[in-house]
């Protein structure tokens, strides 16, 4: 039963991939990153108003980290995913998505000093060959000539910005209990993304993208972290992280069945070995330079 907890958060954040792609013909990316988080922010504010002021001081000492995570996992990797949404399909931004485990890895060994393994290396090499076989259609020559598109590289960088995101939590370890700190770096996110927000025309909300919004703000903001920090206390980070690796599993079942994005060949060939990079890079821990 514990398990349940890290499943269906991974599915509510699939299904959020799915939203970010419904959003595309219906909000302004910078719209919907503004009104995402402001919900999210009005709603967590009576419940976290009294533990403000007894971790003021805290606080204020750490303001300028939660202001950089607040820059990296609100405004940049949501904004980018919305944007990204526009000329990607919902099936390959979550393959795209399932690369922060690994680029998480990867920075953990320059910023947390954690040492290079077997699996590390391997499954980056892995994930590499996947992501240009997905990227190119599976024909890698098309690379060379033409590059990768806007939408795959604004993709690349949002999961670029949640691992540094990630590292930087576990680096920096801000000595203030979750919730307050995500309160606060929502706080510095909403402030943040309004002047990108006031320089954007189509920010009407209607019929059509506000169940959008609100589920962005409330399942995906609020009630996913919930469960998967409930999943983290009861199984552990390293086993509740395994089931990250469900995520383009879902949205490709997702996507497939209701917006119905086709699946092709090399959707299957290039996710498949970016999923086996990725794990690999979490569960084989031979260091490397180890001998027989």
């Amino acid at each position: 039963m514990n398990a349940l907890f890290p499943i269906i958060a991974v599915l509510i954040w699939s299904v959020n991939i799915i939203v970010n792609k419904l959003s595309a013909t219906v909000i302004d990316p910078a719209a919907i990153s503004f009104y995402r988080w402001l919900l999210a922010f009005l709603v967590m504010t009576p419940f976290m108003l009294p533990n403000l002021r007894q971790h003021a001081a805290a606080i204020r000492q750490h303001a300028w980290k939660l202001l950089v995570l607040g820059l990296l996992g609100m405004v940049l990797y949501q904004s980018l995913a919305y944007y990204a949404a526009h000329t990607i399909s919902a099936v390959m931004m979550g393959i795209m998505g399932s690369l922060v485990p690994l680029l998480t890895v990867l920075l953990s060994i320059p910023l947390l000093r954690v040492a290079p393994t077997l699996g590390v290396l391997l499954g980056s090499l892995l994930s590499l060959a996947g992501i240009v076989w997905l990227i190119s259609g599976g024909h890698p020559e098309q690379i060379l000539a033409q590059g990768i598109g806007p939408g795959e590289f604004m993709m690349f960088c949002a999961a670029l910005s949640y691992a540094i995101y990630g590292v930087l939590t576990k680096r920096w370890s801000i000595p203030l209990p979750n919730w307050v700190s995500l309160y606060v770096q929502i706080a510095f996110g909403v402030v943040a993304l309004i002047p990108n927000f006031l320089l954007t025309d189509n920010v009407q909300l209607n019929g059509e993208n506000l169940p959008l919004v609100v589920f962005a703000g409330i399942m995906a903001s609020i009630i996913a972290p919930f469960l998967w920090i409930q999943g983290v206390m009861r199984l552990g980070a390293s086993k509740a992280a395994i089931f990250m690796n469900l995520t383009p599993i879902f949205t490709a079942m997702i996507a497939i069945g209701l917006l119905h994005e086709p699946l092709h060949h090399y959707h299957l060939v290039g996710g498949g070995i970016t999923l086996l990079g990725v794990i690999l890079a979490q569960r084989l821990r031979i260091p490397l330079g180890r001998t027989a």
